[in-house]
């Protein structure tokens, strides 16, 4: 579990030095300040719009895909873009046409342009490395040794690729390479090899330097689910169900069923740990009815976030700003660097994306932080690309920087509270369908 909690914050903590944005606006969605009086819809409206800026604004230039953050971290520069990051990206560039802040033909222009650098780009048996410089596609490394396939960034890449070869359906000449596009880069990926020689238990990462020397059995739960689901759907190299069920199942985290603030977690870390693991592989596979032997998701989902918000309202290390308008502990920048903030690693930091990615589960009381969030606190932490990365009004700090892991499920977790796009897009390939099947795992949008 040491990687699930710590992959996303090695060489992101301390020493960051502000970047200067040098992308300008090519079609006309340009930056807004606080607009009063706006109804909830369309302060939804502006949230989303703002926020897909950057993906499409500060996309890099010739890669498509996402940057890694808004600012640089140590001597990375400019060039690293996230693997992942860019799967949510996509998903929110897939809202943005089908809301017509971009046009369709945009859209697609800007998927070939991602499909045909990834397809090119450094891979380790199909699979991406967590960063790659967004020029070359060559490997940057996100360790010492993480220095090769990283098979959950990966999942959260596929997750938005396999949404947006659902949603390009048409019978265009452009529509039809991107589809293609998608379908060879999924078909290519060795799900299996990622067992370490046939071991009941996905592996995070293998490097063709260093091995499997990393080691880090993806175990839940967590935010790595999705995995999981994937493997499970490979049509060519996938694993069995019983590397879900011995693998990912199998762990002193993973059942819960305590009680916390009189809520009840079926799974999971005391409290729940980081809103994130209710965010990431949700973006695309739809909790609301997926049940298997283990756990009915919407209830972990919605517990996990009440329970979340119940510490913040009875803030025990008496934090100042926490209540009923301002709660959301997740992984995020804080005044030291960065961590993954949670009930049971409280620092007094706020994370805009933790609330705001919870709307799904939590509509009203989301809709609450996001009222505060913009008009008690929006001349501190709303800016280009929507609400910064986090604050901590204890140590009056509001974090300038933006972060695309963030960024991304605040569009998308939204838009499935709104219509539900990215759900019924993830839940419509029959190939998730089957994949969902072999797991024993039964989903009412697979019912209809």
């Amino acid at each position: 579990m040491k990687k699930t909690i710590t992959s996303i914050l090695l060489f992101l903590i301390s020493g960051f030095v502000i970047a200067q944005n040098k992308n300008t606006d090519t079609l006309g969605i340009k930056p807004v300040g606080i607009i009063k009086n706006l109804s909830d819809s369309a302060l939804l409206d502006v949230v989303q719009r703002q926020t897909f800026r950057y993906f499409w604004d500060f996309g890099h230039p010739v890669s498509g895909l996402a940057r890694e953050r808004s600012n640089v971290a140590y001597d990375y520069g400019d060039e690293v873009v996230t693997t992942g990051g860019s799967g949510f990206g996509i998903m929110a560039m897939i809202v943005a046409v089908d809301r017509k802040w971009i046009t369709r033909e945009q859209g697609v222009d800007r998927m070939l342009k991602i499909l045909k650098f990834l397809s090119k780009a450094s891979s380790f048996h199909g699979v991406f490395p967590h960063w790659l410089d967004g020029n070359t596609g060559k490997v940057i490394p996100f360790g010492r040794k993480d220095d090769g396939g990283d098979l959950v960034e990966t999942s959260f890449l596929f997750q938005g690729l396999l949404c947006a070869r659902q949603y390009y359906n048409r019978d265009l000449p452009k529509e039809r390479e991107l589809r293609n596009l998608i379908n060879w880069l999924w078909t290519e990926i060795e799900w299996s090899w990622y067992t370490k020689g046939g071991n009941e238990v996905l592996y995070w990462h293998w490097s063709p330097n260093n091995g499997w020397s990393m080691n880090f059995p993806i175990h839940g739960f967590n935010e790595c689910l999705i995995v999981y689901v994937l493997a499970a759907s490979a049509e060519r190299y996938p694993v069995t169900a019983n590397v879900y069920h011995n693998g990912w199942a199998k762990s002193n985290f993973f059942i819960n069923g305590k009680t916390f603030y009189g809520i009840k977690l079926p799974l999971g870390f005391d409290y729940g740990g980081p809103l994130f693991f209710s965010h990431y592989s949700f973006m695309g596979l739809n909790p609301k009815g997926l049940k298997d032997r283990y756990a009915d998701y919407w209830e972990q989902n919605r517990n996990h976030t009440l329970i979340n918000r119940a510490y913040c309202i009875d803030n025990p290390k008496k934090f100042k700003g926490y209540g009923e308008h301002c709660w959301g502990l997740t992984a995020s920048d804080n005044y030291e660097g960065y961590n993954a903030h949670s009930p049971t690693n409280d620092l007094g930091v706020i994370s805009p994306t933790a609330a705001l990615s919870a709307f799904p589960y939590t509509p009203k009381y989301s809709m609450q932080v996001l009222r505060h969030l913009y008009y008690d606190l929006g001349d501190e932490i709303w800016g280009q690309y929507g609400f910064t990365d986090s604050f901590s009004e204890s140590r009056n700090w509001y974090g300038k920087s933006y972060i695309a892991i963030d960024q991304g499920p605040v569009v998308v977790m939204i838009e499935n509270y709104r219509t539900g796009l990215l759900w019924k897009l993830f839940m419509s390939c029959p190939e998730v369908k089957a994949g969902l099947k072999k797991l024993d795992m039964h989903s009412d949008a697979n019912t209809k």
